[in-house]
């Protein structure tokens, strides 16, 4: 897809999630949506209880909590981020993330590069 000074996206496209339960990822921009390898954005909506496995991957991620709390594991801390709160997690640390309260959670994902199955690196199932 070439790209103009413009580019309007008129709809995000569903691409499948890892994890326990099924949680909605819609990516606005990226690999699937917009042949966008330098960044995706998407948005996650996952459900109570949702874990996904862990990963070490080879982008950064910024992620904006918009409802509920996003549960984000590395080796040396676990953190809960709330709606309204953000966190940063660097390319190559180990991090799994959930949504262990009742609420679940939306948020919006920013990975650099963009998110790629190949350089994801989840642990084994």
């Amino acid at each position: 897809m070439g790209e103009t000074a413009l580019q309007k996206i008129g709809k995000p496209t569903v691409v499948a999630a890892a994890g326990n339960k099924p949680k909605r990822i819609e990516e606005f921009v990226g690999r699937v949506n917009t042949g966008t390898a330098a960044v995706s954005v998407a948005r996650m909506r996952s459900p109570a209880g949702w874990v996904e496995p862990g990963q070490a991957p080879e982008f950064s991620e910024y992620t904006v909590v918009l409802a509920g709390a996003l549960r984000v594991e590395t080796r040396e801390e676990t953190a809960d981020i709330h709606a309204g709160e953000a966190v940063i997690v660097q390319a190559g640390e180990w991090v799994r993330y959930s949504t262990p309260g009742e609420e679940g959670a939306e948020y919006i994902a920013v990975c650099l590069p963009a998110f790629s199955p190949d350089t994801v690196h989840r642990d084994p199932a």
